[in-house]
């Protein structure tokens, strides 16, 4: 019997899909190891259904360097590395980036919760670039609204592979939460949230790969990766959303990056105290930078 079925008709009381998701994150284990749904069951095995451990309630402060960009009393913009999360989650419960700033500055907003305090938006743990956090609560507000309100200019920088077909485009779908696979995202939906990327080709290598700059209008989880990917130029790297090119050296370059090749590389708003347009890049990150240096030889 397949472990699905078992605890299905077990007297755990959940649906299909319910077990799924137990199963998707690594909830189900047989022997003290995580099963997929077609593992198979012979007679006295034991399956344990768990709970992912409890996050504490409250981050705590610590001492992790920060790249800091620009610092006021209402807000702060700095430049996270790559393997950063932002902020505490299941498995991550320490050394993020809400750890680091409530170790440098000690006075985040409260808005986000004890959790998220001052985090304003976000980027996955595996990329790497620009993120503002306020300070204070009405900072918060207004920096949310005009991310909501799209007042705020986001541009990346990516390498994908292949490269799109068009030298500059738009992708403006639906979007939410893959139909089959539940921890990720999906744009090809027949309804949902609007999702809007616009992308532009800056340079195109012979390998079949292309460096990209990419400006958001939205920002939903996994906007950019999910919409290139769907759209058939998935980002170098990304090993939830693209594949490993069949060709060398990309392949190599790939499994070297060992992380999705995209960079927040500009982030531009308005101070909402002061009034003052703010603007700030970021240099692209070394581990991107060889990528580039490889594909130029």
């Amino acid at each position: 019997m397949r472990v699905d079925h078992f605890l299905v008709s077990s007297d755990l009381e959940l649906s299909r899909s319910q077990i799924k998701r137990l199963i998707d994150d690594r909830m189900v284990t047989l022997g003290g190891k995580a099963v997929k749904t077609s593992t198979k069951l012979k007679p006295g095995d034991e399956v344990v259904v768990g709970q992912q451990p409890p996050v504490e309630a409250r981050a705590l402060a610590q001492d992790i360097p920060l790249t800091v960009l620009h610092e006021d009393e209402h807000l702060i913009v700095v430049d996270k590395v790559a393997g950063m999360v932002v902020h505490p989650a299941p498995g991550h419960a320490d050394n993020t980036l809400v750890n680091a700033l409530l170790g440098h500055c000690k006075d985040l907003s409260g808005i986000g919760g004890e959790l998220r305090p001052g985090i304003v938006h976000r980027i996955d743990q595996d990329t790497s670039g620009i993120l503002v956090a306020s300070k204070d609560d009405h900072t918060h507000q207004a920096l949310s609204d005009g991310f909501k309100n799209k007042r705020h200019r986001r541009e990346y920088v990516a390498i994908s592979s292949p490269g799109p077909k068009a030298s500059k485009g738009t992708l403006d779908t639906f979007y939410g939460r893959h139909p089959v696979h539940r921890k990720k995202s999906s744009s090809k939906l027949e309804r949902g949230k609007r999702a809007v990327t616009h992308f532009e080709v800056r340079k195109r290598f012979g390998e079949g790969a292309a460096l990209l700059c990419l400006r958001l209008e939205t920002g939903r989880t996994h906007q950019i990766r999910v919409h290139c990917a769907d759209a058939g130029f998935a980002l170098l790297g990304d090993a939830m959303y693209g594949r490993l090119p069949r060709a060398e050296p990309l392949r190599s370059l790939a499994k070297d990056l060992g992380r999705q090749a995209l960079h927040a590389a500009h982030l531009a708003f308005v101070h909402p105290l002061t009034g003052k347009e703010l603007s700030f890049s970021s240099p692209l990150p070394d581990d991107m930078q060889r990528v580039l240096d490889a594909l130029e030889h």
